[in-house]
């Protein structure tokens, strides 16, 4: 589990909305820290959806081991999430069911709402069909990369209008992973600046990159100060 102080919320950034009764009505009676995370985290999910009715399956949640990670305790994780939804379920905040097909079995969640009770209602009756199969779910994912505009406010400082703009060029210039090992490299030479980051892209971009490795430098280029030299290095702060 990460226990890294959070950095706060970059300036560019996407939200998740909650109903208010689940702050006036529902939160007062979550005593279960695992269960508040489930909940959140289901929201979460939830909005991102573009499914009409809207679910998340145990596959799915036990496939996050982000979210895992952030669950686990004295029992596994999986005892742990179970328990949380079964607590859900009996506190009235989801609905479950349970999907029988040719793919298999598959539980499902959906957030106790008017539209939601009858859409289960009608899955039970068969009235109602999940119209696509089941999405297939990344046993191995991790969790979302932070974009470019998160690792600047993490590693760096508050953005300002012309950093953005630099940020968003990059974006266009150097493949992600270039960006993030560049970042990784400044913040380990203790070079918090993104014009030193910027100067490392252009090296890579013009003198070739090793597969996607940090390159392998002579004891010249291992100076830490090597990006502050030479034509560039009037626009490099210390």
């Amino acid at each position: 589990m990460n226990n890294q102080p959070f950095h706060g919320f970059p300036t560019k950034t996407s939200f998740t909305p909650l109903p208010d009764l689940f702050f006036t009505a529902l939160l007062p009676q979550i005593g279960d820290l695992a269960e508040l995370k489930l909940i959140l985290h289901i929201f979460w999910l939830l909005y991102q959806k573009k499914t009409n009715p809207k679910y998340v399956s145990y596959t799915e949640l036990s496939a996050d081991k982000t979210f895992l990670e952030g669950i686990e305790g004295e029992d596994t994780a999986d005892d742990v999430l179970c328990a949380a939804l079964e607590s859900a379920v009996d506190l009235g905040v989801l609905l479950h069911f349970t999907l029988d097909n040719e793919e298999g079995r598959e539980e499902l969640y959906f957030i106790n709402s008017e539209p939601n009770k009858k859409a289960v209602a009608g899955l039970k009756s068969g009235e109602v069909s999940l119209d696509s199969v089941l999405p297939k779910v990344d046993l191995n994912i991790k969790q979302e990369k932070p974009n470019i505009y998160a690792l600047y406010e993490q590693n760096i400082g508050l953005l300002t209008p012309m950093i953005a703009e630099e940020l968003r060029e990059a974006e266009k210039l150097y493949p992600v992973s270039w960006i993030e090992e560049a970042f990784r490299e400044a913040v380990s030479l203790n070079k918090r600046n993104w014009r030193y980051i910027a100067r490392i892209l252009e090296r890579w971009s013009s003198e070739g990159k090793d597969s996607g490795e940090f390159r392998r430098y002579s004891k010249k280029e291992d100076d830490p100060d090597r990006y502050i030299k030479g034509r560039y290095g009037h626009v490099v702060r210390r």
